[in-house]
């Protein structure tokens, strides 16, 4: 099949929409977890914990899904060169996900700071 076709095409978008609603829900997700830190009668850590892992399982779901689309272009056009804006991206976003993931151990970090001090009253 000519990778340029539209077919081929249109499960690229597919794909690539399919990643989009997965970023919207770490986004939910990650605002569910703040309303959750911020509730007057404290976090509930079966819902951080439950938000949490979906969050991380979705974060790999989106950079594998991501990688994998980038590789896929560039074979779609072997006829360039150069990736090098597509290899920029991609380092772009794995720094912005290890920011976020060392954020989220920060996260966890308090949040197990913040129970033990529960425990010790």
């Amino acid at each position: 099949m000519n990778m340029d076709s539209p077919q081929s095409q249109n499960s690229s978008l597919q794909r690539l929409q399919n990643t989009e609603k997965r970023i919207v829900r770490v986004l939910e997700l990650a605002g569910g977890v703040m309303d959750e830190l911020a509730n007057p009668a404290g976090p509930r850590k079966e819902l951080l914990n439950s938000h949490c892992s979906e969050f991380m399982k979705l974060i790999k779901d989106i950079q594998l899904a991501l990688r994998e689309e980038i590789k896929s272009a560039c074979e779609y056009r072997p006829f360039e060169k150069c990736d090098y804006s597509a290899r920029l991206s991609s380092e772009i976003c794995c720094q912005k996900l290890e920011c976020v993931i060392a954020q989220l151990d920060k996260m966890k970090e308090t949040i197990e700071q913040y129970e033990e001090g529960l425990g010790s009253e």
